[in-house]
């Protein structure tokens, strides 16, 4: 029975390209079955999911600034007693105003697509909140690219298609934990298995060690976690490794080599033995990982200027990326050629005090991504590496007062050397409410679907469609390739 098992865990770790007993039964579907289409070219390529944990407010992120849509913009967000209307492009801040009001903060960014990838938005003109002018410079050099409107779909809708229910529609709408596993899995909450993790199944044969493939900087994640790859979850100082097995443990070398031995020895209970195991390729993985890690260095992030309190303050989602970076730095030493990373920050649950907390948000993210951009570029592999963003939904885009309630589809940002920047890809939605883009209080209904996004991703990093398929299982109902990667 045990040469029978040995077999069976060599015979699947060969073929899924795994690390020994992480091969498990699973080793035999998704990884093999990608591997012809993910080798067909060299050269590094990482993704990196940005997700905005609690449903941002991307009407006030990227807005249509034509005349009849600025209009139907402030009708709606000028509610009292706080209202969250962000004021016209060119008009200056207002020193005097309250920290990260409006007024405070001064006019929208203008930002000019070249409006050759959807044609459809050539009427309308869009700008940026005023806090992201990181943004609005990789959007200028061609770097960064807006998403428009999309969201979790099964098939394109329209309203009347929602409101009859004449077509399937994503189940538990407008809920937090559900639309957060939608997004990252393509279903409710209580989804194992996310489409980060299927696209790291399909590309883990490219690595010389799988265990690298998929790379989680914000804990543990269902979008990193793939049916036969494992999402590999590290912190700002790399790794994090088992408590006790260097150095004194209760001041005593003798004791801390000791418990290694306890929980690496090998055993003839089937159970124990594989603990062990996997014990011992967590600590052999942790001191490879570590080692390529520590040579790897980058400029740390300088601070922003927080709109809030218009004082100096750290970002942790810069942090973050700094140690993607580092990490795609030590590629090399970690014998990675594809890559999937997942990062993350929260606070976007904006139902009260919008103007202070979203403008001090939309300031980190666009700090971060610039910082990003930067360090990259110091690297070499801007052209390489492909940054999106992701959130539980969009926002209402009524007000409720001084903040806005939960919807559904959401603008997004992608950013990369890769990126066909300078555009807007999907059809922007009219604003305002009571028209054929919302379902109710201004929530969008989304015109580009996750699949699209993924599939598109998925793409450039060389996967087939007959492989795709498998991953986004709603693909063949839309357009396969937003064109937004070249």
């Amino acid at each position: 029975m045990n040469a029978s098992r040995r077999e069976f865990l060599r015979t699947a770790s060969i073929l899924s390209g795994s690390l020994g007993a992480a091969g498990v039964p699973f080793a035999l579907n998704l990884a093999t079955l990608g591997a012809a289409s993910a080798q067909t070219t060299g050269g590094y390529k990482a993704i990196v999911c940005l997700f905005l944990y609690g449903g941002n407010d991307s009407a006030n992120m990227v807005l249509p600034t034509e005349s009849a849509s600025w209009a139907a913009y402030n009708a709606v967000r000028n509610q009292a007693p706080d209202p969250i209307a962000l004021r016209a492009a060119g008009v200056a801040p207002d020193a005097a105003a309250a920290a990260g009001s409006p007024a405070a903060l001064g006019g929208v960014l203008p930002i000019v697509p070249n409006y050759t990838a959807f044609p459809v938005n050539n009427a309308r003109s869009f700008a940026l909140h005023p806090s992201m002018g990181e943004a609005k410079t990789l959007f200028d050099a061609g770097r960064l690219a807006v998403i428009a409107n999309a969201g979790p779909l099964v098939v394109p809708l329209t309203k009347t298609d929602y409101t009859t229910g004449s077509k399937p529609r994503p189940p538990k709408l407008f809920s937090h934990n559900d639309q957060q596993s939608t997004w990252q899995a393509l279903a409710p909450e209580g989804a194992r298995v996310g489409w980060g993790g299927r696209l790291g199944d399909l590309l883990a044969s490219r690595n010389s060690s799988t265990l690298f493939t998929n790379i989680s900087v914000s804990g543990n994640a269902v979008f990193m976690a793939g049916q036969s790859v494992f999402q590999y979850q590290v912190g700002n100082g790399g790794a994090v490794a088992i408590g006790g097995l260097s150095g004194n443990l209760f001041g005593s070398a003798a004791a801390a080599s000791n418990l290694r031995s306890i929980i690496t020895a090998d055993n003839q209970h089937l159970f124990a033995k594989e603990h062990a195991l996997i014990t011992r390729r967590s600590i052999d993985a942790q001191a490879a990982f570590q080692s390529a890690f520590s040579a790897s260095t980058v400029a740390a992030p300088a601070q922003y200027t927080q709109p809030s309190t218009r004082a100096l303050a750290n970002n942790n989602l810069a942090t973050s990326l700094q140690t993607v970076a580092r990490i795609i730095g030590a590629r090399a030493g970690l014998g990675s050629q594809r890559q999937v990373f997942f990062v993350s920050m929260g606070g976007f649950d904006t139902h009260d005090n919008e103007n202070r907390s979203h403008a001090d948000l939309m300031a980190r993210l666009s700090h971060a991504l610039g910082y990003f951009d930067t360090t990259l570029g110091t690297l070499g592999v801007r052209d390489q590496v492909t940054l999106f963003t992701a959130s539980d939904f969009g926002r209402t885009f009524t007000s409720n007062g001084d903040g806005t309630d939960h919807g559904w589809g959401a603008h997004h940002l992608v950013v990369g050397g890769a990126v066909r920047g300078k555009e807007v890809y999907g059809r922007f939605p009219t604003v305002g409410i009571n028209h054929d883009d919302e379902v109710g209080s201004g929530s969008f209904l989304p015109g580009v679907a996750v699949d699209q996004i993924g599939g598109t991703l998925g793409k450039w990093m060389e996967i087939g469609d007959m492989q795709l398929d498998t991953v986004f299982p709603n693909l063949r109902n839309f357009q396969r390739d937003l064109g937004f990667l070249g």
